[in-house]
């Protein structure tokens, strides 16, 4: 099986980033990780700073599924929202924080109507849960 985790805004800061809330582990410790714990998985791994850039991943994958960590997109992006239910892909979302125990803004998800569901809270963990969730 082959999925595409796709990493929105500043997460290619991980570890260095308010590690208080978001971890000392780098994207590149994450990916790893996943890599070492699904070795039967074929991960395509795509992270960047620009919506459209985002959009365009997610548009021209040939994966059978994706983790997405839009970041601050997640709560602003209805470009990607549309994106994920036009392409029709199983998505789901992360995130390595409580979304929901955080400021008023970050509570909402303009993205998760359109996902297969969502993990938040588990910190780097959250990404595996995703992943495991496509092998049940």
């Amino acid at each position: 099986m082959k999925l595409l985790v796709v990493n929105g805004p500043n997460l290619n800061l991980l570890g260095r980033r308010q590690p208080e809330i978001y971890g000392t582990k780098s994207l590149a410790d994450i990916e790893r990780e996943l890599r070492e714990s699904f070795p039967e998985v074929e991960f395509e791994f795509f992270q960047s700073n620009h919506e459209g850039a985002i959009i365009d991943a997610l548009c021209a994958t040939d994966a059978r599924g994706v983790v997405l960590n839009a970041g601050a997109y997640t709560h602003t992006s209805l470009a990607i929202a549309d994106a994920i239910a036009g392409t029709g892909l199983p998505v789901v979302e992360v995130h390595l924080s409580n979304i929901f125990a955080r400021e008023e803004i970050r509570r909402q998800s303009l993205i998760a109507p359109v996902c297969r569901g969502c993990i938040s809270g588990f910190g780097a963990d959250s990404y595996k849960l995703a992943v495991a969730s496509f092998l049940q």
